[in-house]
């Protein structure tokens, strides 16, 4: 709308706006009717025509709700009529569409409590600081079960369990340390990866670099191996920190996020992982039958990766003493029987590497004490709660994320984050009274780091396992399942995962969260969490779009995954919004559309 149009609008509505305490209905309809009048004004530009097109979209959607909401929404409402683009294309358009029920006072008292009295942080605190790391199978996952189920209990909520599942030997941390002491006193930073041993007291050892990457350098490096810290890769070269580091989504990326990728052929490389792992057990036993103290390397070969979510966006790690560590061991029968294995910061990796190429030798000093946990009974677990429903109490809608971490810092983007949203929404929607027909169930799942096991094990017990491919009663009585998993970025949109039926009721969903920057619907199926165990029986799974923030270029599987990294205002907006869409779904007459099951599984279910 140009400039000079504006404040006649404004003159127009915002009067009431100011009052909104007293608005009554009769007066809404005035006020609306008189921006009626406007398009009948002969020097209205076609820019103009298409803003009262806006207005009277919403002008007769207010008209339909004015009888059931209350005063403070329809001032929202008339509010939003100011905003440029707060009624996008799509909305404008729904002709011939089913429009949703939306409870807009509701919706007003989950944004007050979620944005004025938010507890999520202090969710994330305990959860990263007090139980952080939350390695699955160790005691501080389980102590954090613990304390979050007493959460639940304060607030009210029913049904509140664990549900196990097999995982394997837990493994914890007991004492790492690691120095340079020849040439020269350094400590070094690092970081033992999972799963492997301990040494039982500190060894110093001379350090020597002998890379294996076949069968055939077992021979090179046979018998010269032995009381030795090895060097496992070449120096990497340290990069300006040039690259893109905080991905707040541009206009660029939301405009990718709504395009479907054609996908690529697959490289079949099926079978060349299993002989790559294969290989890696090889060399593994050649170390140990060599009698080498520990390994030592310096993380990916990479200094560029990802951004996330299947786009073109990138990321540059930032190194600086920022270390990727990774897991060295199994958690089998076999657990424990590799060397020691450490990931040190690259720049200390590197000083040793130019080290021995001038023949000087170097010596580490290591300490590195760890304990392995029996699986007397099950060391997997998910945890869940519920709010009962009302008339379809029977029928479900689930939110979730996972409750696991890494152990190289204290879980806090990775995934207190999502933890702390979606525990949250519980509160909020217990504090503001909501009565959702439908039960709304939050999923904590264990297992997630280790290849989604917790999902994976809930959805086989409860709704189809996609290998039998039989669908339980359950299957039925989904109406849809909510994941967060990227971070402490805020929420821009929702992945619909190829749901296209979803598109119009979420396009909806999303117009009152438009001021909180909720705008995207992204079409593609995504991928690396906990939705997708949902998504491969054919239940509506779905994995909100976020602002990676730091996520992939720091926090993601490093020591520095910590609380300090997490973003306050970010996560009361996540929360907030996820708390509306956990409700939304809860209330709706049908529950959410679904894509059609997996061919193999159709016949079964029939």
């Amino acid at each position: 709308m140009s400039q000079g149009r504006r404040p006649e609008i404004m003159k127009t509505v915002a009067p009431d706006v100011r009052q909104s305490a007293r608005l009554s209905s009769a007066r809404l309809i005035v006020r609306l009717a008189a921006i009626d009048k406007l398009a009948t004004r002969s020097d209205f530009s076609e820019e103009d025509e298409k803003m009262i097109d806006r207005a009277m979209s919403k002008y007769f959607l207010a008209r339909r709700r004015v009888k059931t909401i209350g005063s403070a929404v329809i001032a929202f409402l008339l509010a939003s009529l100011l905003v440029p683009g707060s009624w996008n294309a799509t909305a404008r358009a729904q002709v011939g569409q089913t429009e949703e029920k939306l409870d807009y006072a509701m919706i007003a008292k989950i944004r007050d409590e979620g944005l004025n009295r938010s507890q999520v942080m202090d969710h994330i605190s305990w959860l990263a600081d007090v139980y952080g790391p939350r390695l699955t199978g160790s005691p501080a996952i389980k102590q954090a079960s613990e304390w979050t189920q007493k959460k639940f209990k304060d607030w009210g909520l029913a049904n509140i369990h664990e549900e196990e599942f097999p995982f394997g030997k837990g493994w914890s941390l007991i004492r790492f340390s690691a120095h340079m002491i020849e040439p020269q006193v350094q400590p070094l930073i690092g970081y033992p990866k999972s799963w492997t041993p301990g040494m039982g007291s500190p060894v110093t050892a001379e350090v020597i670099y002998a890379p294996i990457q076949s069968e055939a350098d077992f021979e090179k490096y046979r018998g010269k191996l032995r009381g030795r810290m090895v060097l496992t890769q070449p120096a990497r070269e340290v990069e300006m920190l040039e690259g893109r580091l905080v991905l707040r989504m541009t206009d660029e990326d939301l405009k990718e996020a709504e395009t479907t990728p054609i996908p690529q052929p697959r490289a079949g490389r099926g079978g060349q992982r299993g002989r790559d792992r294969a290989l890696q057990t090889k060399i593994q036993n050649f170390y140990l039958s060599e009698g080498v103290v520990a390994l030592l390397d310096r993380g990916s070969d990479n200094f560029m990766s990802e951004g996330g979510s299947e786009l073109s966006w990138r990321t540059q790690r930032t190194d600086g003493g920022t270390v990727f560590v990774g897991t060295g061991g199994p958690r089998n029968e076999n657990a424990g029987k590799v060397p020691p294995a450490i990931t040190l910061a690259v720049e200390h990796y590197n000083r040793m590497m130019r080290i021995l190429e001038k023949d000087l030798p170097v010596k580490v000093e290591l300490d590195v004490r760890t304990q392995f946990h029996d699986e007397t009974g099950m060391n997997g677990f998910n945890i869940i709660a519920e709010i009962p429903g009302t008339d379809l109490a029977s029928e479900v809608v689930m939110i979730g994320a996972h409750f696991d971490s890494v152990h190289a810092a204290t879980g806090a983007t990775d995934n207190a984050t999502g933890c702390a949203a979606m525990m949250e929404v519980m509160r909020i929607l217990k504090t503001v009274g909501a009565r959702p027909r439908r039960t709304i169930r939050i999923a904590l799942w264990g297992g997630e780091e280790e290849g989604l096991l917790g999902s994976r094990a809930y959805v086989r017990r409860h709704f189809a396992d996609p290998v039998d491919k039989k669908v339980k009663p359950e299957h039925e009585k989904l109406a849809a399942y909510f994941n967060i998993d990227n971070g402490t970025g805020k929420i821009r949109g929702v992945w619909l995962q190829g749901n296209l039926g979803v598109r119009s009721i979420f396009e909806q969903w999303i117009e009152p969260l438009r001021d909180l920057g909720v705008t995207t619907l992204g079409p593609r199926s995504v991928s690396g969490t906990d939705h997708l165990a949902f998504d491969a029986v054919g239940l509506p799974g779905f994995q909100f779009m976020q602002d990676r923030l730091e996520y992939n270029a720091r926090s993601h599987h490093s020591n520095m995954d910590v609380v300090d990294r997490v973003q306050r205002d970010d996560m009361i907006q996540m929360a907030t919004v996820a708390a509306v869409f956990a409700y939304n779904a809860a209330m709706r007459d049908e529950k959410l559309p679904r894509k059609a099951l997996p061919p193999a599984m159709v016949d079964r279910a029939n």
